[in-house]
């Protein structure tokens, strides 16, 4: 039998932090999940599930920042004695720029690292990094691994990852990074677990379609482009982001003085995408329930497929054909409409939908001899995080 650990996985978000405790021997236990919500605004809550998703803990609660909001989740952790008390603990990090394509064991000088890092995910990474060093004071001794969001893609080929700028930018690590990167292992290691190792090691397109939105193509394990790109404002259309963007449009509004830095931070990041087409919300589910009565929101839903339909062909076009469709993420798993809208028109390429199980979301919604496997798989991260440690614990990778 293994020794048992319980480890804790932390995805911090720009105003969110979402957890997992499992415990782990023999195989993956999920003892706890949850969410503090809204961190920085009024009406947040805190939110924490068992392991049969029943709610054990459901609090409206208000936090300053995210320092105030781990001290809460912490607190509410130890006030639960040794039964939840973690062995090990795991942090997503969005970014792990060029250097870091596997998880790292948290150390002052990767800290350091990490901090020349934050200008190139302002959003994320102060909040991570912070996260980081309220555990190391609750739970000082405590093994910490950093997993990054960026390492799936460092295997795209050099036409996928640099921009057609000048080497001397190109030096300062302006690069597509590309994201999502542990909801892509983790879908992967699913669609191996479900298809089999012919299916993982096939020509693979990854929808992870949420309140952020990316595709990738992977081929033989490898990650061989993927949407976002230097930061997770670039690629498909989003909730509140913006996706790709002409370069000119920038530059048309800094220098005609229509907004400065700060303000085209918070428009390509926080109020265009579904928001901003729309003008009435970023929630996907409220917008098709509208779009047979209102233009704009049938605008934004027709941007937000059509865009993912010329990435997903884009991207079989690369890989010579395509062999399986993962649908993930909050959109992916759950608006059967959108996987409909997506695939509609894609016979060409072998890509059919049957109706019957799109509706309540099949594992496997394209009919049977398809040329194309169209699947919806439920993605986790957590998981993942807990995974790199677990292995990091047991020694299997590299420790500096």
């Amino acid at each position: 039998m293994k020794e048992l650990k319980k480890i804790l996985a932390l995805n911090t978000g720009s105003s969110s932090i979402k957890f997992a405790l499992y415990e782990t021997g023999e195989a993956e236990k999920l003892l706890l999940t949850g969410s503090l919500i809204r961190i920085g605004h009024e009406g947040g809550g805190f939110v924490v599930r068992d392991d049969r998703g029943i709610t054990i803990v459901s609090e409206s609660v208000t936090v300053p920042d995210h320092d105030a909001a781990c001290d809460y989740l912490f607190s509410w952790l130890v006030s639960q004695g040794a039964l939840y008390k973690p062995d090990a603990i795991g942090h997503r990090m969005v970014h792990g720029g060029p250097h870091y394509s596997r998880p790292q064991v948290v150390s002052p000088e990767l800290i350091a690292s990490l901090e020349e890092l934050v200008p190139y995910a302002p959003e994320h990474l102060p909040q991570a990094l912070k996260a980081v060093g309220q555990v190391s004071k609750l739970f000082p001794g405590t093994l910490q691994v950093m997993c990054f969001d960026t390492s799936f893609h460092t295997s795209m080929p050099s036409v996928a990852r640099f921009y057609p700028l000048p080497e001397s930018i190109r030096s300062e690590g302006v690069r597509r990074y590309g994201f999502h990167g542990l909801s892509y292992e983790y879908l992967l290691s699913e669609l191996e677990r479900q298809g089999g190792s012919e299916a993982a090691r096939g020509r693979i397109i990854l929808a992870h379609l949420g309140h952020g939105a990316s595709m990738a193509a992977v081929k033989e394990h490898r990650s061989i482009d993927t949407t976002m790109g230097f930061s997770p404002a670039g690629g498909l259309v989003m909730s509140t982001r913006t996706g790709d963007l002409d370069p000119g449009v920038i530059l048309f509004l800094l220098q005609q003085d229509k907004m400065n830095a700060a303000e085209i931070k918070a428009m390509v990041n926080r109020q265009s995408g579904l928001l901003g087409i729309s003008g009435i919300s970023d929630d996907m589910q409220v917008l098709l329930s509208m779009e047979s009565q209102n233009l704009k929101a049938r605008e934004a839903v027709d941007m937000f497929c059509y865009r993912a339909k010329m990435c997903l062909g884009s991207y079989a076009a690369v890989m010579g054909g395509l062999d399986t469709l993962v649908f993930s993420g909050g959109i992916g798993e759950h608006a059967a409409e959108i996987r409909r809208r997506i695939c509609e028109g894609l016979g060409f390429l072998g890509v059919f939908v049957e109706a019957s199980r799109n509706v309540v979301s099949s594992p496997v919604i394209s009919p049977d001899g398809s040329a194309v496997t169209v699947r919806v798989i439920a993605t986790n991260e957590e998981l993942m995080i807990v995974r790199h440690t677990l292995d990091i614990v047991a020694g299997t990778v590299y420790r500096p």
